[in-house]
């Protein structure tokens, strides 16, 4: 039963998670810049994790980029890295997976005034959608059959909620616990808009280029593993409480 540590162990010695190239993306509380340092539950996660195999990684190494640039960065690179990414059936053979960071869901925001009822898709295919290009929400409503015509795309979340204020849009697909968060920190009351559809559970994951050294990949999944297997002093998991921390 002690081979395995040892193993990595002498792996960590040879090898060097500072090795990859880390992108993610503004999307708070998973990943986020406050005050000129990346924060959030993915890069307390990932700067634990390494700490757990005895090896380091400068916060200041990991890259924050657009969503669409980091994607199509890792689709083409070599020992990248990018997160918070959703796994899913689409994306499962374009990347390698270390994880999971959180669970997940994807749903429709509208403002609430607006009363809409979604049902199915055909109700969904009714209204035009706000989105961003590769993200989890678009990719969601494409494979649902919305036409692209009904997507209105932008570089970024808070754009999206701008166009649902101002009427642009009539919903935004996106994760629902970052929505929340970006309404709250946006200063607008959270009950002026609710979710109104759920496109797809599933989990976060950090997503690594499919030519990666399985070997960084095997280390850095074992410090994952490690940070939720940490009991502390207050009887929850070092990872329950990096959780905690952002509720």
């Amino acid at each position: 039963m002690l081979w395995l540590p040892a193993s990595v162990g002498t792996l960590a010695m040879a090898n060097d998670l500072s090795q990859l190239s880390f992108f993610t993306e503004s999307y708070p509380p998973y990943n986020y810049r406050e005050s000129h340092e990346l924060k959030g539950i993915a890069v307390d996660l990932l700067l634990a994790a390494v700490s757990k195999v005895d090896d380091r990684l400068d916060p200041n190494s990991i890259q924050l980029v657009p969503w669409a640039r980091g994607y199509k960065l890792t689709l083409s690179g070599v020992n990248t890295v990018l997160f918070s990414t959703t796994r899913t059936p689409f994306r499962e053979p374009m990347f390698e997976w270390v994880g999971p960071i959180a669970t997940t869901r994807v749903v429709l925001f509208a403002p609430t005034a607006k009363q809409l009822k979604i049902a199915n898709i055909a109700d969904i295919k009714k209204h035009m959608i706000g989105t961003i290009r590769d993200d989890i929400g678009e990719q969601a409503v494409l494979n649902m059959g919305v036409p692209r015509t009904q997507i209105m795309q932008a570089h970024n979340a808070h754009s999206l909620l701008y166009m649902l204020q101002r009427e642009r849009i009539d919903m935004w697909a996106y994760e629902e616990f970052v929505g929340r968060w970006l309404i709250k920190r946006a200063a607008i009351k959270i009950d002026e808009f609710e979710a109104v559809y759920t496109l797809k559970e599933s989990e976060l994951y950090y997503a690594f280029s499919l030519d990666s050294d399985p070997k960084l990949r095997a280390l850095l999944q074992l410090g994952v593993d490690r940070v939720k297997a940490n009991i502390q002093e207050n009887g929850l998991s070092e990872y329950q409480n990096i959780l905690s921390k952002y509720q």
